[in-house]
């Protein structure tokens, strides 16, 4: 008898290279994130739209002087969130074979705490980075800066007239879009499948995670925000390699995105006096505490997990 009569298949060990893995998933993410989901998204709420489609179509050219259009935009923006960015990882981490089950993950409070406190604190930090990315010169020879600068201000003019909240339920919208499903999605993608897959291509963590960090920033296509966000994405790497818990990563960047929504919304209502949004940097000394307070820390986070023996030797 062969090995398939036996009821051996050698495919059902086959596990695709990390790089085919990796190049699958950018693919399949961008065209569901980019065009099957928000063109689902864009069916999906004309019902709820006061005029016909043609208006819509016309409003979605130009949605700055269309702010009844915002919800449309969430909209299409959240379902494209869940399809291209949950539901393909989804299922291409069951392909791969490198799905964990993120549910059964043994739950620690200090942990927990740990990586809320660990995000707000190292915001202080990375506005150091914030401030040099953001006055960052290019030689005038290349010509890069007048084209960048132009593709920067559109996207923060995007930006500023999305976080202009109308309403409660804009809100809350945001909220849900911004906040929490890219945690859950972004760290499928490029903790749960990029870091992971170039870590079984190069066997060298520390690249992996700066790498994965570097895509993970590149995609979001501002380069005055590359350098804050890649070691945002890196401090997200960490924490995932030393947990070996997927969920800490995505309480990590909920808590990052979650406290900018409901900082700015707080400032728009004249409730704080801190502006989120700015680029400049804290003030030294705060910069200073920040960087200490942040390393003692992920010290601490680390400890933790290698004395449960979670945490590889790398």
């Amino acid at each position: 008898m062969t090995e398939l009569e036996n009821g051996f298949n050698p495919f059902n060990n086959y596990r695709p290279k990390p790089f085919l893995i990796i190049a699958i998933t950018l693919v399949s993410v961008f065209i569901g994130f980019q065009l099957i989901g928000p063109l689902i998204g864009f069916f999906f709420y004309m019902p709820f739209y006061s005029n016909d489609l043609m208006s819509m179509v016309n409003a979605l050219q130009n949605p700055m002087i269309h702010p009844e259009i915002k919800m449309l935009l969430f909209v299409m923006q959240g379902v494209g969130a869940c399809i291209g960015l949950i539901l393909i990882p989804f299922f291409i981490r069951k392909w791969s074979k490198t799905e964990e089950n993120i549910l059964e993950q043994p739950f620690y409070f200090i942990p927990f705490i740990l990586v809320m406190v660990i995000v707000i604190v190292f915001m202080g930090l990375n506005s150091i980075f914030i401030e040099w990315n953001q006055n960052f010169k290019f030689p005038e020879a290349l010509g890069w800066e007048e084209s960048l600068r132009a593709m920067e201000n559109q996207l923060n003019e995007m930006t500023t007239f999305l976080t202009a909240y109308d309403s409660t339920a804009q809100l809350v919208v945001a909220f849900i879009v911004i906040a929490i499903l890219p945690a859950i999605g972004e760290e499928l993608v490029f903790r749960g499948i990029i870091q992971k897959e170039l870590f079984r291509g190069t066997n060298n963590i520390h690249l992996s995670i700066w790498i994965a960090a570097a895509i993970f920033s590149a995609i979001h296509l501002q380069f005055y925000g590359f350098v804050p966000r890649m070691v945002l994405g890196a401090l997200f790497g960490y924490l995932y390699y030393w947990s070996g818990n997927l969920t800490l990563s995505m309480l990590a960047h909920f808590v990052n995105n979650g406290f900018t929504v409901v900082a700015l919304y707080l400032h728009q209502q004249k409730v704080i006096d801190i502006d989120i949004e700015s680029t400049e940097s804290a003030p030294w000394p705060a910069v200073i505490f920040s960087a200490i307070f942040t390393a003692a820390l992920l010290y601490i986070f680390r400890k933790f997990y290698q004395q449960k023996n979670l945490t590889p030797s790398a």
